[in-house]
């Protein structure tokens, strides 16, 4: 079992920024990879960036360049940085993590870019 526990979501103007982060808890040492998703309203859900075990990293088209996915080992923690933020990025970001046959999900953060 792991649990995932989101934090920093809110309300932000349009160019600002904001750091999520998702710490995990329980069999970590079982995760291959953990990144961020996001739901906008009415939408589907979609992934915005992944960081595997081995540190590589990829991003959704939409936010590559703005967003930046990170992790902190010692504290078993992905965060993702998020700048210029835009109407558009507004959504329920959810943190995920994979490994061999098991998949698990955060409750979500609420994003919202508004002026």
């Amino acid at each position: 079992q792991v649990q995932l526990v989101e934090s920093g979501g809110g309300l932000v103007q349009p160019g600002g920024s904001l750091r999520l982060s998702c710490a995990a808890s329980g069999s970590i040492f079982s995760i291959n990879a953990m990144g961020w998703y996001r739901q906008a309203p009415g939408k589907e859900r979609e992934l915005v960036a992944v960081i595997t075990r081995g540190g590589s990293t990829n991003y959704a088209d939409s936010v590559k360049g703005r967003f930046t996915i990170s992790r902190d080992n010692a504290k078993s923690t992905v965060y993702l940085q998020m700048n210029v933020l835009k109407p558009e990025d507004t959504a329920v970001y959810y943190c995920n993590a994979k490994g061999y046959g098991f998949e698990y999900w955060g409750q979500g953060t609420q994003v919202t870019v508004s002026s």
